[in-house]
């Protein structure tokens, strides 16, 4: 009778647990909540990991919708994580319902392998990737301190096995003025309307001379209440990505001159404030992404090849703050959408809730299980993620 190795157990248990993922994913869809406000969702997704045993430690980093649920006892720690805000208006346009569901298979099949190759699985629950920068938080909190590896995966159009993604800052401005009468003495007023006008005009001129990677796009949050009433006061919110942290940062400073430009030319005051923490561009650990595309294969996918994925940037996520400090990647797993549907899109929302979407969440589970288990089983890559959370703990 032939043997049953590391790799099959793992694909058999999310196989065997199948009904409760999917169910899972399709009760998550149901009921969208916001960042920071998924409670339902956070308890679904650590029902079925603390059925099996799992080590739930709730609201880690006083994230009230976070958690951390562990099982194992072995020296190599892998972080799993999962995720289930939703959007405004859309609902789980970007599929966060399919990445708790496929965490949760991914967790519950390396229990099963845990003692045998000597791993601790740790299920992350990280809220707010939509806003917020829920990771961002729990990095700081120390919540992924003792990890030697993260993964996770996120539903999409195509199959990306070393998934990029942008750098991210997001601002909010406001400015203040006086108000006047419109038609009586406009004179005496200040317009904190024309500070947004001039500011959006200086920074639709900039996307011209935007470098390679650049982006820029944003809102008017506020600019005034009534026609006759000259603005007291206006706002704005912008989101600035590029393709590395020191691009972000360059790009920011030629921001924050429109948005002077725009105090400058009123006469308003003006405030800018950051809305959320930083993203980080995403840093795919190129080992595990290449077994990644090994397992995407061979569950009969064809993910981008290499020199294509790399032109290819996702939008932003927090995911690139954690590839950034350790070994992770955040392949992409696609849904079968339309051509021309993408995320963030409602015809999305329902692709993430459909057959295409359900077998996201199986095969994602199945590739970041496997993925784990070949970096258990390979001494040079396992001693190789070790070696660095040690360096990393000890700096």
């Amino acid at each position: 009778m032939p043997t049953v190795t590391a790799p099959d157990s793992v694909r058999d248990a999310v196989l065997a647990r199948r009904g409760d993922l999917l169910e899972l994913s399709h009760s998550i869809h149901a009921e969208p909540e916001l960042a920071f406000q998924e409670f339902r969702s956070a308890a679904k997704t650590r029902a079925l990991v603390a059925e099996r045993g799992f080590e739930i430690a709730d609201a880690p980093g006083g994230l009230a919708t976070a958690f951390r649920a562990s099982y194992g006892s072995g020296p190599l720690k892998i972080g799993v994580c999962a995720e289930y805000d939703a959007l405004p208006e859309i609902g789980h346009a970007c599929g966060h319902n399919i990445i708790a569901a496929a965490a949760v298979g991914a967790a519950l099949a390396l229990a099963e392998v845990a003692d045998e190759l000597g791993l601790t699985v740790v299920l992350l629950g990280t809220p707010a990737e939509e806003a917020g920068g829920g990771k961002v938080l729990l990095l700081r909190a120390g919540t992924f301190d003792d990890l030697a590896a993260t993964v996770m995966i996120h539903p999409g159009a195509i199959d990306i096995a070393a998934a990029r993604s942008l750098a991210l800052s997001e601002v909010a401005v406001r400015y203040h003025g006086r108000e006047a009468h419109a038609a009586v003495a406009p004179y005496l007023g200040v317009n904190a309307g024309d500070a947004v006008t001039v500011a959006q005009v200086a920074l639709g001129l900039l996307r011209q001379q935007l470098a390679p990677g650049q982006m820029l796009h944003g809102i008017v949050t506020d600019g005034g209440a009534a026609p006759n009433v000259i603005p007291a006061r206006a706002g704005m919110r912008y989101t600035m990505r590029a393709a590395e942290t020191a691009s972000l940062r360059e790009l920011e400073g030629r921001v924050g001159d429109c948005f002077l430009a725009g105090a400058l030319a009123t006469g308003c005051d003006y405030e800018v404030s950051e809305t959320e923490p930083t993203y980080e561009a995403l840093a795919p650990d190129p080992w595990l992404a290449d077994v990644c595309r090994a397992e995407m294969e061979a569950l009969g996918r064809t993910p981008l090849p290499p020199e294509v994925e790399v032109t290819l940037p996702l939008g932003s996520t927090d995911m690139g703050n954690v590839t950034q400090i350790m070994p992770g990647i955040h392949p992409v797993v696609g849904v079968g959408a339309e051509v021309g549907v993408s995320v963030h899109q409602p015809e999305f929302a329902a692709a993430a809730a459909g057959p295409g979407g359900d077998a996201a969440v199986i095969d994602g589970a199945v590739l970041l299980a496997r993925t784990v288990v070949t970096l258990a089983q390979t001494p040079s890559e396992r001693a190789r993620v070790l070696d660095r959370l040690e360096r990393r703990t000890a700096s």
